[in-house]
């Protein structure tokens, strides 16, 4: 992978993220020591997938999930009588 220094990266910006498209990608440096690289999107791996419905089974939510706690949490704002 070819590497250039800023200054060259800054005056040839365009051609350069043109061939990275294209895939030749490449590494931008400073003083020497590599920064960052340039690669075209296509060539970023991305994480698998998420399964959907992989905990299924795995917890269960109480029927009375929606009025859990009513009461305590209405004396808490009300104040108890």
């Amino acid at each position: 992978m070819r590497t250039v220094n800023i200054h060259e990266a800054k005056t040839h910006l365009s051609r350069l993220v043109e061939q990275a498209a294209d895939g030749e990608g490449f590494i931008i440096a400073k003083a020497g020591k590599p920064m960052v690289k340039v690669i075209p999107l296509e060539a970023i791996e991305h994480p698998a997938a998420r399964r959907i419905g992989f905990l299924d089974g795995a917890f269960k939510v109480p029927d009375d999930f929606d009025t859990m706690f009513a009461d305590e949490i209405q004396a808490m704002f009300e104040g108890d009588e």
